[in-house]
């Protein structure tokens, strides 16, 4: 008898830290993976780009982009003609939910991920959402991620069936940022290949202020290894 096909998950990557290190989990527990990318009018678009890079290193199975226009609805500072916050404590971070949030946008990625899942016959879905080392925002939750878990359970035609049981996996939910780089680096993730600046320079330098930039910062010094992406901020490095 031949081995068993390992079994398919559905991996949001969204080129940054903490998917990179989600996808490299997930393949690390002998899942197929199936990375789903959102091009969603994002002014730091280039990030698209950084999670080709990554399922490509990453060998992920397939790679899926898909196109969103939430700049029509606006309401944040990532879709819309508002200034991303710079230059934030990271205690000033962890009150209040920041411009950066984008109304709903991880229920719709889910959402996206829940009907690729069920079409591919997969009954894992790995996100890369963190309570700890974030920026406030509500669907980062593990209350949040319970409900939506309540609704997959109900929301498919498989599960109704009883066919399939489907699994949201959050492995970073509960660590720091330096414990997701440690991680990743025991993993070989190549975070040269990420990004995660909310408002990068037009030559995709990485600002070194914004919240995403400075929770990135702080992660690689607390694990001390070496931030390898360019800032353009002068002296902005991690040791």
């Amino acid at each position: 008898m031949g081995a068993a096909a390992a079994p398919k998950a559905v991996v949001l990557l969204s080129g940054g830290v903490d998917s990179a290190t989600v996808l490299a989990l997930a393949r690390r527990d002998g899942f197929e993976c199936y990375a789903l990318t959102f091009r969603y009018g994002q002014r730091h678009a280039l990030e698209v780009e950084a999670a080709r890079r990554v399922a490509r290193a990453q060998r992920a199975t397939r790679h899926e982009i898909l196109d969103l226009d939430l700049r029509r609805f606006g309401g944040s500072a990532l879709t819309d003609d508002l200034p991303v916050p710079k230059d934030r404590a990271p205690r000033e971070m962890a009150h209040g939910i920041p411009v950066t949030y984008v109304p709903a946008r991880n229920t719709i990625f889910l959402a996206f991920a829940l009907a690729w899942a069920e079409v591919l016959g997969a009954a894992d879905i790995f996100v890369g959402v963190n309570a700890l080392d974030y920026s406030g925002y509500p669907d980062c939750r593990p209350e949040y991620l319970a409900a939506f878990q309540t609704l997959a359970d109900l929301a498919t035609k498989a599960g109704v069936e009883g066919r399939q049981r489907l699994q949201i996996h959050a492995p970073l939910i509960a660590m720091s940022k330096a414990d997701i780089v440690r991680a990743g680096l025991v993993l070989g993730v190549d975070y040269a290949l990420t990004s995660s600046c909310y408002d990068p320079s037009p030559a995709g330098e990485a600002c070194g202020r914004c919240d995403a930039c400075t929770l990135r910062l702080k992660g690689f010094a607390e694990a001390g290894a070496r931030d390898p992406i360019p800032y353009a901020a002068a002296g902005v490095s991690a040791p």
